[in-house]
């Protein structure tokens, strides 16, 4: 089990995790979820967009099993259960054309809300993002109202930079955005504990 950013996923075969929740690629089986977050209102929470093409994450996998070079999603899996609690999500991005960093996001069904997952699964991927790419810089999003994202993104370690003005188009209107950031030298929640 990799658990710190110096031993990282480098031994074939490893698992990437920490705490009792691993993170690991997207398995066949994992498709009815992915089916459920498109299609099931309200089961996402706030980032319901409305009914999408339930066979996309299906074909997406045939494609590449969700580890892309520019965007993927890997599973959030209870150690102890062996459970699929959801799936963290990773899209690359350029500032200035050049700088590349990546955005993350995570979807946790409904019954492993509010039990500490959620920023662990967030921190876990931020370490194997900074093991195993180049990026200086992981962001994230999340919505004013979602206070429980806003403290999970902050004991993963990330800070809030502000807020980004009419980003989102939900429930019909333009809405704002909080906008975290975690750098590749800021203090891993590991070593400094949880916020």
């Amino acid at each position: 089990m990799v658990t710190d950013r110096s031993a990282s996923a480098e031994a074939p075969g490893e698992e990437v995790g920490r705490d009792g929740v691993r993170l690991r690629p997207v398995a066949e089986a994992d498709l009815a979820m992915f089916r459920r977050f498109a299609t099931e209102p309200g089961l996402i929470g706030l980032d319901w967009h409305g009914f999408r093409d339930a066979g996309a994450p299906a074909r997406r996998f045939v494609v590449d099993g969700w580890l892309g070079e520019e965007d993927g999603r890997l599973i959030v899996e209870i150690e102890a259960e062996r459970a699929a609690a959801g799936f963290v999500s990773y899209r690359s991005g350029l500032y200035g054309g050049v700088a590349k960093h990546w955005e993350i996001g995570i979807a946790l069904l409904p019954h492993w809300r509010g039990r500490g997952i959620g920023w662990r699964a967030q921190a876990v991927l931020c370490d194997y993002l900074f093991c195993h790419t180049p990026a200086q810089r992981i962001q994230a999003g999340t919505h004013p109202e979602n206070i429980a994202e806003q403290r999970s993104l902050e004991k993963a370690g990330f800070q809030l930079e502000g807020v980004v003005r009419a980003c989102e188009f939900r429930a019909g209107a333009w809405r704002d955005g909080h906008l975290y950031s975690r750098l590749r030298d800021d203090p891993s929640p590991w070593e400094r504990g949880p916020g």
